[in-house]
């Protein structure tokens, strides 16, 4: 058997010859007044090229800059308001989402949760899901959701 070895800059050489070069990544933020302001270092969502990632949103109230405290279909609400104005800041609706990962303080709240998360698909083709319980969320809220969307 014949061992091939390669080294770094001729490996590196061969990428760039072959056209496969890593290529700069352009990165577009996307902001709006109309969901809350990022409570971290990050921004509300990140294009690049058709594909816009949506940061998690908390049931903070844009208006107000307030946490709401109330039941899990509310919090729920006020998340998925939130991130449909990010949605429509970058030019999506709920129809372009293809991804979502939604994180629960209890699992015992998901029959909830669902019944309001599934009426903002109303395609027929909700998107691919991750649902988890965690230990604990930002600010002690009972949900938190995040998008991946693409045109």
């Amino acid at each position: 058997m014949t061992n091939y070895r390669l080294g770094l800059g001729a490996l590196g050489l061969a990428v760039v010859l072959s056209g496969c070069a890593p290529m700069a990544v352009k990165k577009e933020v996307i902001s709006t007044p109309d969901a809350p302001k990022a409570i971290g270092p990050y921004s509300q969502a990140i294009r690049v090229g058709n594909t816009v990632f949506l940061a998690g949103q908390i049931p903070i109230d844009p208006k107000t800059n307030q946490l709401s405290t109330g039941t899990i279909e509310e919090q729920t609400r006020l998340v998925m308001s939130n991130l449909g104005a990010v949605l429509t800041a970058s030019g999506m609706t709920f129809d372009n989402v293809v991804m979502a990962n939604c994180f629960l303080k209890d699992l015992n709240d998901f029959p909830k949760f669902n019944e309001v998360y599934a009426t903002y698909f109303k395609d027929q083709m909700p998107p691919g899901r991750a649902t988890v319980q965690v230990a604990r969320l930002p600010r002690d809220v009972l949900v938190e959701v995040a998008f991946i969307a693409v045109k």
